[in-house]
């Protein structure tokens, strides 16, 4: 017997004893087609009486909903299912939007198929179910359409009958070659969702670690997630957000200064961007000269980007790793402190330059300015952060600049007491004729308008003296990063001595 028509007999005997019903789908699970983690979800979704609501899925098909199908027992979960693929139908039930597979889209369709859903159902099932509405609107690999796969997923849903609303939603890039393997894909994560909304939202980090069950990162990135309602409550997503970098579910996360979180293809796009890399534990007065000078530089020459100049300030992995196990109370305060300074973060697991430019050239095709130290500039030309790659430090040089990069080196200064700009580094003799084509062609530019007065703070020293209460550390950092720190006792601060 196929193990769907199992799960439509168990449903048929739901008069039967609590325990004995679930005894009755455990062994259902082991059965031919439930030896994967989504099967086992989407019965256990259909067996449970509370869940009830409506899937409009849009442009891969209908494959979260037709994995409640094909296990059994959809009767007890779907109450409808709706897919508006031409886009005459899509705006005359859902409105007009710019672009189809977009967040306001995605809206529109929980908006109005919840509203639906209450209105039809509330005054029947209100007492009894706990109603939700699953969508996506997705762009899948087809015949006419070989670029980048994305997609928006979200559930808005009861935890409880008649209680309030709460909201997830996540964007997602399918990196399988094949439609039928991006359906597939979607389709579990589709499932991975809602069974996290009903069973795991008192527990969000479980939650997101849950949405690549029976999947990997090589099909599936999840690169946005933002949680709303009273089901979490105190919930913060900048650190919803970290938690898709840090398990592995996205390479990289992006949020303004106060604290929404962005979606990088949205933001990227026919823009010029510019980034400096940094602890920022806490920006000092070199973080933001190093900024300042660097678009100073940038921002004339890229007046005519379509959408302007986003500039970003981006945090590695490596660098919230680098004390010790990750501190989300460490995280935050850089955030705030950099939120103080108007800057949008980025959160990355990208270990070198040029794996930050393959990401952000991905997204955009107007010029890329990162703003650095001359010891970073120094670094890029170290072999040793090449050895993975076939081509060496050539191969990553080359990856670096292929699209249009531009370094900008602030200077350092050194044991000795001289200032070491972008003209007199300290290079691999072997590179140095690679580095002044890269100097004389304008991929390296120095920061010329330096503060030779401010080369000799260091982050760690700052730190230092505002754990120990000594007041000199406000000298380092600009007024507005004092500020704040003071004001909300960021980084572990002590008040001075009286």
């Amino acid at each position: 017997m196929e193990a769907r028509i199992v799960g439509k007999l168990f449903w048929s005997l739901s008069w039967l004893p609590e325990i004995v019903r679930r005894r009755m789908i455990v062994l259902s699970m082991a059965t031919d087609g439930f030896n994967r983690q989504v099967n086992r979800k989407a019965l256990e979704l259909n067996m449970d009486r509370q869940v009830y609501g409506t899937f409009a899925e849009i442009g891969a098909g209908q494959e979260v909903a037709r994995r409640f199908f094909y296990v059994g027992g959809a009767a007890g979960t779907v109450a409808k299912t709706i897919s508006a693929y031409d886009m005459t139908f899509s705006d005359a039930i859902y409105g007009p939007v710019d672009r189809y597979v977009s967040r306001q889209r995605l809206w529109g369709m929980l908006d109005h198929e919840y509203n639906l859903l209450q209105e039809r159902l509330d005054a029947k099932l209100g007492e009894e179910k706990s109603f939700f509405v699953f969508a996506d609107t997705v762009a899948a690999r087809s015949y006419h359409r070989h670029d980048e796969s994305h997609g928006w997923i979200g559930i808005r849903f009861q935890t409880v009958p008649r209680g309030p609303i709460n909201e997830i939603i996540i964007h997602v890039r399918m990196l399988d070659a094949e439609n039928t393997l991006q359906q597939e894909a979607l389709g579990i994560i589709g499932v991975n969702l809602i069974y996290g909304a009903f069973r795991f939202h008192a527990a969000p980090k479980k939650l997101i670690g849950s949405l690549l069950d029976d999947l990997t990162s090589q099909r599936i990135e999840v690169d946005m997630i933002r949680f709303n309602g009273p089901a979490f409550a105190g919930i913060d997503n900048r650190l919803m957000s970290l938690e898709l970098v840090a398990q592995g579910l996205g390479r990289a996360v992006m949020f303004r200064a106060d604290g929404e979180i962005l979606q990088p293809t949205e933001e990227f796009y026919k823009r010029s961007v510019l980034i400096e890399r940094g602890s920022f534990r806490p920006p000092t007065h070199v973080t933001y000269e190093m900024l300042r000078e660097a678009r100073a530089d940038f921002e004339p020459r890229e007046k005519d980007a379509p959408r302007g100049i986003l500039s970003l300030a981006e945090i590695t992995m490596q660098n919230l790793l680098s004390t010790g196990p990750l501190d989300s109370r460490d995280f935050l305060d850089r955030s705030d402190v950099l939120g103080a300074l108007g800057q949008i973060v980025l959160v990355s697991n990208f270990g070198e330059y040029y794996e930050l430019a393959d990401y952000v050239g991905r997204y955009t095709s107007e010029a890329i300015g990162m703003a650095l130290g001359v010891p970073s500039l120094e670094e890029i030309f170290l072999e040793k952060y090449y050895a993975k790659l076939e081509g060496g430090t050539l191969e990553g040089l080359g990856r670096l600049f292929k699209t249009n990069v531009r370094l900008y080196a602030y200077p350092r200064l050194a044991e000795d007491g001289t200032i070491v700009t972008a003209d007199n580094p300290r290079i691999d003799p072997k590179l140095r004729h690679l580095y002044a084509y890269l100097r004389e062609n304008d991929f390296i530019v120095p920061v010329v308008n330096y503060r030779a007065d401010i080369l000799s703070i260091k982050s760690p020293a700052v730190l230092a003296q505002l754990k120990a209460g000594d007041p000199q550390w406000e000298k380092s950092v600009p007024p507005a990063v004092a500020r704040i720190i003071r004001d909300r006792r960021l980084f572990g601060w002590k008040a001075p001595a009286e």
